[in-house]
């Protein structure tokens, strides 16, 4: 069977939400193509060496954990940038997606170093940003997940979409999330992939293109678009 490696960072620290379903729905995914998921833990990294990392998953917690992650990740942001830059696929969600930016600024006006991955950066506000989202997207269809975040993130770079319902990156210009190359940064938690298959997919199919694996369509997304249609269904009868 052939694999991919999937490095899921702080998986102790950042899993807010249920972010570790994600990691399922890549895995499942893949299993159904004959294609084995290989998830290595990710807690310290002192001596980690990216190179044989497919698949780069940061998920979300609350700032004190996610300010201590970053502080191991500060270790390797030079070859995650360089991974990035070389195409490899990446999901970074909620704080994960804040910190790949220059600074995340508190409510109370603290600044606090982000990886500068990307020329972005997050302001928080104590009004907290919730609810459940559906977005347009050029890339992915409908895309639909849960928000809950007090930052307001802005960048100059394509996003994964325009909000329908909620809110998204801040509560100015009803835009979701970052796309750079193959790197998705997104407020979205629910986990986001499982009901969203076409991102796990896209993220599965960068991985295997990059590794000369052959990645062939499933059939069959019966339960996935139909969660999907639920909560679409739902959200857009309220406004």
């Amino acid at each position: 069977m052939t694999s991919i490696n999937v490095y899921h960072f702080m998986p102790d620290k950042l899993n807010l939400y249920g972010d570790i379903g994600n990691i399922i729905a890549l895995k499942k995914r893949a299993n159904w193509r004959g294609i084995e998921v290989n998830v290595t833990d990710v807690k310290e990294t002192a001596g980690l060496s990216l190179s044989d990392a497919d698949i780069l998953f940061i998920g979300g917690g609350s700032d004190r954990e996610q300010a201590i992650a970053t502080q191991e990740l500060f270790r390797i942001k030079d070859d995650f940038k360089a991974a990035i830059e070389d195409g490899v696929p990446a999901l970074t969600i909620c704080g994960g997606y804040q910190f790949l930016g220059e600074k995340y600024v508190t409510p109370d006006g603290q600044e606090l170093q982000g990886l500068n991955i990307l020329d972005f950066y997050t302001e928080s506000k104590k009004e907290r940003l919730t609810g459940n989202i559906v977005i347009e997207s050029e890339t992915f269809g409908q895309i639909v997940g849960f928000e809950n975040h007090g930052g307001r993130t802005y960048h100059p770079y394509d996003t994964l979409g325009r909000v329908v319902s909620g809110f998204g990156n801040n509560d100015t210009d009803k835009k979701e999330g970052l796309h750079y190359k193959n790197l998705l940064g997104t407020y979205l938690h629910g986990p986001i992939l499982p009901k969203n298959h076409e991102m796990t997919d896209y993220l599965l199919e960068a991985a295997c293109e990059r590794k000369n694996i052959p990645f062939s369509p499933l059939t069959d997304n019966t339960a996935e678009e139909n969660a999907k249609k639920v909560i679409i269904d739902r959200l857009l009868a309220e406004q």
